[in-house]
């Protein structure tokens, strides 16, 4: 059993079911603030503009199955079908069109999401699940434990395992980034991240020490890790177990929705079955030959393209210069729309200090009320909030806009005309309205620099943050 997977396929293909209506719920519940009809950027007129830009070849450059139902009424046909899929391949029903389903439909919807649903863990998922389709068993019945993935197949979603972990390292590295090399950026990681939990407080509180060899040992398990997934077994097994427990620490301190969870299952599949054996006690199911396997010449085929194109969509995070073959850059341009052959590479540089845009509405002018968002800093005395794996995206952004100018997330000025005009469905992101009978006369939108406090304040006043204004970034604005 050293050389058999098929439990932990069946274990990898359950987690990723499970991924899949965590993402979905996440989109159904947020869609009509960010992209709906009423939203900060409507996917309908986001279609008419491609439309008018792209022409006949508009529904390649955005491949969606809104173009024919139509943005409001497709989003939550999707999402709702998304969800039955997502439950028969938990089932282990029809795994093959449950994957492709979800492949599709999840394609469609960030295809429409624009600057909200454009994160890596988004193209993660999409690349994943069309990867996995290549590993489930071509069955309409369950089988799933008493089947053995195609060798190849296993080998594509350790390929997309041992680039996402060797990229975020390298990344690093390759960006320049003085903190990085030198071992001091978890110094302010735990502080500047976009959606700190309460125990990165905590670890911001460790001494520098720690964070040094914290950093020391991250480089280890993205860098070396995953070479040592081709390796012999035992090393194989320790690697894999390896970036689970980075994935796990990295949830405590950090909201970063499914990404570690993803992230995990992807390493599931480094575990044979003798290893599930010695863990669990028990003697997994023999394979059944006459279960049906991904056809031997596509599945060759479509790893020989998904190599060339991860390779190629790899080299420009590495800082290599593009390739001179026409034909290859040809083939890339024409499957990006998929977002399924992707480069991948978090936090290359580290943000500090943390500036941070708070939103504030007045019906005078003078007397300024803010308005919470569920999981970013506000009030200086609200701890870190527990979110994930759901993602706020419209947190998630406004922590990106703060980084960059106004010029930059014009959005953010349709954010405070909808918070002027009163709209609800952008007022449900929020999760607190200070103005709940009728709309303010004014909105503005102020930087902040926010820090974590110390240990001897916090116990003093119970705030876990302090902060400093730097500028106005956006207003005072009115209708008038």
């Amino acid at each position: 059993m050293n050389n058999r997977f098929s439990f932990s396929a069946w274990l990898f293909l359950r987690a990723l079911a499970v991924i899949h209506a965590i993402a979905l719920v996440s989109f159904a519940v947020q869609w009509r603030g960010l992209i709906g009809p009423h939203g900060l950027l409507p996917a309908g007129e986001f279609l008419q503009a491609v439309a008018q830009q792209q022409g006949s070849a508009a529904w390649f450059e955005l491949p969606t199955l809104c173009w024919w139902l139509g943005a409001g009424r497709a989003i939550p046909i999707l999402c709702g079908t998304g969800l039955g899929l997502a439950g028969l391949l938990f089932a282990g029903i029809a795994p093959v069109l449950c994957l492709a389903g979800l492949w599709v439909i999840y394609l469609s919807l960030c295809g429409v999401g624009q600057v909200f649903y454009g994160y890596q863990w988004d193209a993660l998922l999409l690349e994943t699940t069309l990867m996995a389709i290549w590993l489930a068993p071509w069955s309409l019945r369950p089988v799933w434990r008493r089947f053995e993935p195609p060798a190849l197949g296993r080998w594509l979603m350790v390929w997309l395992l041992f680039r996402l972990m060797l990229m975020s390292g390298a990344v690093k590295l390759l960006s320049g980034d003085v903190t990085w090399r030198d071992g001091t950026a978890l110094l302010y990681h735990y502080e500047t991240q976009p959606l700190p939990t309460p125990l990165a407080w905590y670890a911001h509180e460790l001494p520098g020490w720690f964070h040094r060899i914290s950093c020391l040992i991250m480089f280890a398990v993205e860098l070396a890790g995953p070479f040592a997934l081709l390796g012999p077994r035992a090393v194989r097994h320790a690697a894999a177990l390896a970036m689970i427990a980075l994935m796990a620490l990295i949830s405590l301190t950090g909201n970063y929705t499914y990404f570690n969870l993803l992230t995990a299952a992807l390493c599931l599949l480094a575990l044979d079955d003798a290893w599930w054996q010695r863990i669990l006690q028990r003697v997994p199911p023999p394979p059944d030959s006459a279960v049906r396997t991904a056809p031997v010449w596509p599945l060759r085929c479509f790893a020989g393209l998904a190599l060339v194109l991860t390779v190629l969509g790899s080299l420009p995070r590495l800082g290599a210069p593009a390739l001179p073959w026409s034909f290859a850059r040809t083939v890339q341009e024409v499957t990006y729309p998929l977002r399924s052959f992707n480069g991948y590479g978090l936090f290359a540089v580290m943000t500090h200090p943390r500036p941070e845009l708070l939103i504030e509405g007045s019906d005078d002018g003078h007397d300024w009320k803010a308005y919470e968002l569920p999981a970013k800093p506000g009030s200086l005395t609200r701890a870190p909030a527990w979110v994930a794996p759901y993602q706020p995206r419209l947190d998630w952004q406004l922590w990106f806009a703060a980084l960059e100018s106004p010029d930059q997330n014009t959005w953010v000025l349709n954010l405070c005309v909808h918070l002027l005009r009163g709209t609800p469905e952008v007022l449900d992101l929020f999760a607190v309205n200070p103005f709940p009978v009728r709309p303010p006369r004014f909105v503005r939108v102020v930087r902040h620099e926010y820090q974590f406090t110390d240990a001897e304040l916090r116990t003093r006043t119970g705030a876990w943050w302090r902060r400093s204004p730097v500028d106005v970034y956006v207003g005072p604005l009115s209708l008038r």
